[in-house]
């Protein structure tokens, strides 16, 4: 069957819907009726029947009838059934990879993702959570990893993502630090410029909290320019990663940020709430420990990273 055909035919758009819907369905489990598929999706229940005909005939799904206890999913064939719902690629969304560390991860995730249905897979590069969130929100990308910590509160604050992934400690970063453009500073102190990542949720907590108390100026920046920003005078102080100094050997005064939470460190990956067939495939696909057993090795020099 010409699946790209049936997916641009009458009846495509609908059938694309419920081979999503079938996606995170186990076999054995009992499957909606045509009446609640109809009341969730206001899709008329013609085009409903019609579509699971198709999933039928393509021998994307088996289904059967067991009468008043309803219909079960029998068997599917995942691969039909992504290519029924039109997941053609996965495409996923991290930071930059300036650091070792993410260098590791971007090599560890991408071998991870490769996988038995023959969906290729991708990984893009951008900086703040906020903004990768947004990304993955508006459909750009499938899914997108953030720290644990900004995981959780944009999930308190009602942001509808999912985290479905867990790395570990100090799989995103090993340390926060602050950073000093004086030689003898030791904290920051009233006075200071200090430089902020309003996109990156983990950034304005850790800074917040480390000038709290305190008459501080915030100079708004990206994560990356901090550095440059330092060494330019324009700012005195400002919250980084650990891993990038001692990956480049960068010579300058910082110290610890005190009392790290451990999630602050801790790489998750996020989906769209809306999309349970996404949460389905990359739950089966992705291994935590491959993922973990890559970026080690990059770390310690064992392979070279591959992103």
């Amino acid at each position: 069957m010409d699946v790209q055909k049936l997916l641009f035919s009458k009846n495509g758009l609908s059938t694309r819907e419920l081979a999503k819907m079938f996606i995170p369905i186990q076999e054995g489990e009992r499957i909606p009726t045509v009446t609640a598929i109809h009341e969730k999706t206001e899709v008329a229940r013609g085009t409903i029947q019609n579509a699971i005909k198709l999933l039928q005939s393509s021998g994307a799904i088996t289904l059967e009838a067991r009468g008043h206890l309803g219909s079960f999913l029998i068997k599917k064939d995942m691969q039909i059934l992504l290519q029924m719902a039109g997941v053609n690629a996965i495409v996923g969304v991290m930071p930059l990879p300036y650091s070792k560390r993410y260098e590791g991860f971007a090599t560890g995730i991408l071998t991870a993702m490769k996988n038995k249905y023959q969906v290729p897979a991708a990984m893009a590069y951008m900086r703040g959570a906020q903004k990768r969130i947004e990304m993955l929100l508006s459909g750009r990308y499938d899914f997108a990893i953030i720290s644990q910590y900004a995981a959780r509160e944009l999930m308190n604050s009602g942001v509808e993502i999912s985290a479905i992934k867990f790395f570990g400690k100090y799989s995103y970063v090993s340390k926060h630090i602050i950073a000093f453009r004086d030689s003898d500073a030791k904290e920051i102190v009233d006075g200071m410029r200090v430089g902020i990542d309003y996109q990156s949720v983990d950034h304005v907590k850790l800074t917040a909290r480390m000038c709290g108390g305190k008459h501080v100026q915030y100079i708004p920046m990206g994560y990356h320019q901090i550095l440059e920003k330092l060494e330019a005078d324009v700012i005195d102080a400002a919250i980084w990663n650990e891993d990038e100094i001692t990956d480049k050997h960068i010579n300058m005064n910082y110290q610890p940020v005190p009392e790290e939470d451990e999630i602050d460190t801790e790489a998750v990956l996020v989906v769209s709430a809306k999309k349970p067939e996404m949460s389905k495939l990359l739950n089966e696909i992705i291994d935590v420990e491959t993922v973990k057993d890559i970026q080690k090795r990059v770390l310690d020099g064992k392979m070279t990273p591959s992103y």
